[in-house]
């Protein structure tokens, strides 16, 4: 596919917004902060009576008017003391580039998605990318690159959302809340406590393989990523497996579907890549905190409200002992995450001089060290959830998108749970990246052992011929080599 590049300009605000520094809180500058980007792709109906050039009127009109409430994503970055950024509100503009393909939809591979969301001008910083691409069959795609220092999956949603309703002519449901004091002043001491003797779990090098020193071999590895479907069946058969052995493994109410696909990815991982008995594994998760702290956030809190968790155990133990176990382990990382202990990492945060150790390799504000960062892979992983995010079905006003997904997601070890559409069928599509030498394997441990627990489990009677309607999925799926097609 040849994607020819048309036009590009800068989106400023409809009306003038504030100018200043906006400083950040400590979530906002640890972790990834590199630029993740979306594709969503639409088939506008062939009546539809709008010029082709609506289209683009319609997104620069309404991306003006959602940067008045949003306005920080039309600043840029500015890098502080101490291995910190803070945005620079200037209205300076979203970088938005219009171009064509000389493809169908129908004719667009997987591959090929990085073609459709805008380069990032590392000497400028932008928050936020566009990039429109026609389709010589009429279709379009909205290419999306925004900085995970910027927002969170939750405040990513929220602008989404809020401008997909301008174009359609409709208001703002909600206001961003723009305050991030409200989060960096959390738990603030007087300069001269003493930080805490010990960091966090989260903060500690994560494990390496048995006989090595570090993980600059693994980084070093070819990975390739996968994209496997679970239907809402599938799922409820699982965590009828794994609550029936849940005895008093794990206090509440019964695992939830994030833990018991989790729990079934670190498993799976683990006999992938084949790990000795004695091999710790370390499991990371993004947990939403607006609600765990007192008081609550803001739901529409603007930023980065989220916190990784980590569950750690020997490959041995997730393996020989039932889902429930590692159900368990995860529920209680989670369960972990309360008012306190965000406080006080956010306090030990803010008495470490340099940031940058505790930023990935990929962020914006890396000297390019491939060393730099933590290190999710191999014997690690970390898995995060988009299922309660709004990223689906955002109508522009020439329909839904027929695909929407991450483009060039992760590295070895990143695994994204996300709805495998906008039908609401309860059905997830995991989107795993592993090293090439493990992903085979993968994908038959991950329907293989689906199919055990679906045998396994004690279902009812009427439930047994849509069991065996999925058998033939299972094997199928277990063969599949490559992702599915994008348009399926």
């Amino acid at each position: 596919m040849k994607i020819s590049l048309i036009s590009s300009c800068l989106v400023k605000p409809a009306e003038p917004t504030w100018n200043g520094s906006l400083p950040l809180s400590e979530l906002d500058q640890i972790g990834s902060l590199g630029y993740v980007s979306l594709i969503h792709l639409y088939r506008p109906p062939q009546d539809w009576l709008s010029p082709p050039e609506a289209i683009s009127r319609t997104l620069k009109s309404s991306l003006r008017k959602v940067l008045v409430p949003f306005h920080p994503l039309a600043g840029r970055w500015s890098r502080i003391p101490r291995g910190r950024l803070e945005i620079e509100c200037s209205g300076i503009g979203v970088p938005l580039t219009e171009a064509e393909s000389d493809a169908t939809l129908d004719e667009l591979k997987e591959f090929e998605h990085h073609l459709l969301v805008p380069s990032i001008d590392l000497e400028q910083l932008p928050l936020v990318a566009v990039q429109l691409t026609r389709f010589k069959c009429g279709g379009v795609c909205l290419g999306v690159a925004m900085s995970h220092a910027a927002v969170d999956g939750q405040s990513a949603s929220h602008f989404y959302t809020g401008w997909a309703r301008l174009a359609r002519g409709e208001q703002l449901e909600t206001q961003p809340f723009l305050d991030r004091k409200l989060l960096g002043d959390v738990g603030r001491k007087p300069h001269s406590a003493a930080p805490p003797p010990q960091p966090p779990p989260e903060f500690e090098t994560p494990p390496s393989l048995i006989g090595e020193s570090g993980c600059k071999s693994e980084r070093e590895k070819t990975t390739i990523r996968a994209s496997l479907r679970l239907t809402k069946f599938q799922i409820e058969m699982m965590r009828r497996k794994a609550n029936e052995n849940r005895g008093s493994a794990a206090a509440g109410s019964s695992f939830t579907c994030y833990e018991v696909i989790t729990a079934h990815i670190w498993r799976c991982t683990c006999k992938a890549r084949r790990h000795m008995r004695e091999q710790r594994s370390r499991l990371s998760i993004s947990v939403d905190i607006r609600r765990r702290m007192q008081p609550p956030l803001p739901k529409t809190y603007f930023g980065n409200a989220v916190l990784d968790v980590v569950a750690l155990d020997c490959a041995g133990e997730l393996i020989a002992k039932p889902l429930s176990y590692a159900a368990s382990k995860i529920r209680e990382a989670i369960n972990k995450l309360t008012n306190e202990y965000v406080t006080s990492t956010i306090d030990f945060l803010r008495a470490v001089d340099d940031l940058s150790s505790f930023q990935d390799c990929n962020s914006i504000s890396s000297d390019d060290n491939d060393d730099k960062g933590f290190f999710c892979g191999n014997p690690n992983l970390c898995v995060t959830s988009w299922t309660t995010l709004q990223f689906h079905g955002i109508d522009f006003g020439w329909g839904k998108e027929i695909y929407m997904g991450p483009v060039d997601y992760g590295n070895d070890g990143d695994c994204l749970i996300i709805p495998s559409g906008h039908d609401s069928d309860g059905s997830v599509v995991v989107i795993v990246c592993l090293q090439e030498a493990h992903m085979e394997a993968f994908k038959k441990f991950f329907y293989g052992d689906m199919e055990l627990y679906v045998h396994e489990s004690s279902c009812l009677n009427s439930d047994r011929s849509q069991i065996m309607d999925n058998n033939s999925s299972f094997q199928m799926k277990c063969m599949n080599v490559d992702a599915p097609s994008v348009l399926t």
